[in-house]
């Protein structure tokens, strides 16, 4: 019912959301060895070094998805007032960070270990950038967030149902991955080329498929 309305709407969802991520923020960071250990990489557990390596990593990249989803809140508030270049300019952050940080590994001579822990620092640094650019947008067009008690109005329930298939779909991808790298893990470099094929699985998807949804979404 007018900016008024649209405002507490979107301070519900945004408590709601916030505080459903930052608890299982929390607890996937406190389990992350038996996540890693028997869903990510189980090959991994048996290697000296490579096991820990990777706990550690997955651990500096989880609080991206809380970047990555409020600021996919945000962005789907610009599509809904036609405001679409914050919300397309974001995610090319996070290839420009990490583009930037394989650079000056490149120049330095750094080695795949410390190549590995800036990337993972970039991932995040990249969500924070991302979320500082929806959130910057968001204010200017005129709509101000606060924080509300997390509570399940009736509009975040009925938000909730609607997005729940595009989240069915969404999932299905993020499963087949993980289920992908579980079973490459058990062999050497195979994680790495199976990432590399998804990069490639992404290009015509990043280039079109992306631009159609953005415009398509309100």
């Amino acid at each position: 019912h007018g900016n008024e309305g649209a405002k507490r709407f979107s301070e519900e969802v945004f408590g709601v959301l916030f505080s459903a991520l930052l608890a299982l923020t929390i607890a996937m960071e406190l389990a992350m060895p038996l996540i890693v250990r028997y869903l990510v990489a189980p090959g991994f557990a048996d290697i000296p070094g490579k096991f820990e390596t990777t706990v550690t990593l997955a651990t500096i990249m989880f609080p991206y998805l809380i970047c990555m989803s409020l600021g996919a809140m945000m962005a789907g508030m610009l599509n809904s007032l036609r405001r679409y270049f914050a919300a397309a300019i974001a995610p090319a952050f996070l290839n420009i960070i990490l583009i930037a940080v394989l650079g000056y590994a490149w120049y330095h001579g750094l080695d795949a270990h410390d190549v590995g822990f800036g990337l993972s620092w970039g991932v995040l640094a990249a969500g924070i950038v991302q979320l500082a650019i929806v959130w910057i947008a968001v204010r200017h067009a005129g709509i101000s967030i606060g924080f509300r008690r997390p509570k399940m109005t009736p509009n975040v329930k009925r938000l909730l149902i609607l997005a729940l298939p595009a989240a069915i779909t969404g999932g299905i991808t993020q499963i087949n991955q993980l289920i992908g790298t579980a079973i490459a893990s058990a062999q050497n470099s195979a994680v790495s080329s199976l990432a590399y094929a998804d990069r490639i699985y992404q290009l015509p998807l990043g280039v079109v498929g992306v631009a159609v949804a953005i415009v398509l979404l309100p």
